[in-house]
């Protein structure tokens, strides 16, 4: 069996690192803690789990801070984890088991990052991310904000999830923006497309919202080296248009997704539903048609909204084909529905409303087409 280190960076993590520790640490073999300056009781909290609790002086650089961490660990793998993730009891196991399993000669281990559940617990809004690695590798993490892992070798993919959960009280989000600005004047010139796409994100993220159109708008007039962030440049952009009440330009951001890869069922859906506003339930029928169809996308690292290849076309569907008078398909996406939630009452009114009509037009048609 493999040895593993947690690593962690917090700062004032009171609310959320017992939870977060509750759920892993008789699952790893050694937990570090890097403390950033915490003024509550973070550190008395971390205390409880390991007496590796170390201080980093905070230089407005999470990427410095977390290869810190890393240089602590003495285990074969490291896994990292932010004070406000959890690992469920169903993704403890199998935790467990791929620890008891993992082959020495994997170097990195993606796990799925859940960022919200639907009404049954399931994954919703997703990305994923190499948590585990191989400590003899030596990876470290690049960027002062938003940073990642350069990761080469043998790496496995799993179906174990990471879930973000964080508390109500919301971080200071002008930190990432402010860390961003320094970065970008300090190097000068056109910042790399990477730091563009965040500056964006931050700018929308904290209200700035003609600012951040303009610089997504920057950030699509070059070229992608990764297609990922000129597609989520476009979901952002057609938001805003969404938001704005720009009708045309939400469609236009929403097909312009597809230069940079092939159609995702999450964007067929937001081009379906665009359909369905304007009365078009023929065209959006394609496209939620369309969403079902598709795999999920090549690419690991996208944001994913599961639901989007899952049940929210067959919600939709049902609607669409209701108002076409195709009552059979409506009602067959409408169990399809309720196959994934099948106590919602929307949805069983639905059955009800749907067996009702389809009843009165069986009646009408032995009838000749005749009504009392």
């Amino acid at each position: 069996m493999v040895t593993i280190s947690l690593c962690m960076i917090v700062r004032n993590e009171e609310h959320t690192l017992g939870r977060c520790l509750d759920s892993v640490h008789d699952l790893t073999d050694e937990i570090v803690i890097v403390d950033t300056g915490s003024t509550d009781r973070t550190k008395e909290i971390a205390a409880q789990y390991t007496d590796k609790i170390l201080d980093f002086e905070w230089i407005d650089d999470f990427s410095a801070a977390r290869n810190f961490s890393f240089a602590q660990a003495t285990k074969e793998y490291i896994f990292w984890l932010d004070a406000d993730d959890v690992l469920l009891e169903a993704d403890r196991q199998k935790f467990r088991e791929l620890k008891e399993t993992l082959s020495p000669d994997v170097d990195a281990v993606l796990m799925d990052y859940v960022l919200s559940r639907d009404r049954l617990g399931g994954a919703q809004n997703m990305t994923r991310r190499h948590r585990l690695l191989k400590r003899d590798r030596n990876f470290r993490w690049v960027g002062p904000v938003h940073e990642y892992i350069p990761v080469a070798g043998r790496v496995l993919r799993t179906n174990i999830e990471i879930t973000h959960a964080p508390r109500l009280a919301a971080k200071d989000r002008s930190r990432n923006l402010r860390i961003l600005r320094k970065m970008i004047e300090r190097e000068g010139g056109e910042p790399s497309l990477r730091t563009q796409f965040y500056l964006a994100t931050e700018l929308l993220e904290n209200g700035h919202t003609e600012e951040a159109k303009n610089a997504f708008l920057a950030l699509l007039a070059r070229e992608p080296e990764n297609h990922e962030d000129h597609i989520n440049a476009c979901g952002a952009l057609s938001h805003i248009c969404r938001q704005e009440k720009d009708r045309d330009g939400e469609l236009q951001f929403l097909m312009r997704t597809f230069r940079y890869a092939k159609p995702r069922a999450d964007y067929c859906c937001r081009i379906g539903l665009w359909f369905q506003e304007a009365g078009r339930f023929d065209l959006a029928v394609f496209w939620h048609e369309l969403a079902l169809a598709l795999g999920e996308p090549d690419s690991d690292f996208g944001l994913l909204n599961k639901a989007s290849w899952t049940w929210m076309p067959h919600v939709q569907l049902a609607v669409c084909y209701g108002k076409l008078g195709m009552l059979e398909k409506a009602r067959e996406h409408n169990e399809r529905a309720l196959e994934y939630f099948p106590e919602d009452p929307k949805l069983l009114n639905n059955r009800r409303i749907l067996e009702e009509a389809m009843k009165k037009a069986a009646e009408s048609a032995a009838s000749g087409g005749k009504t009392a």
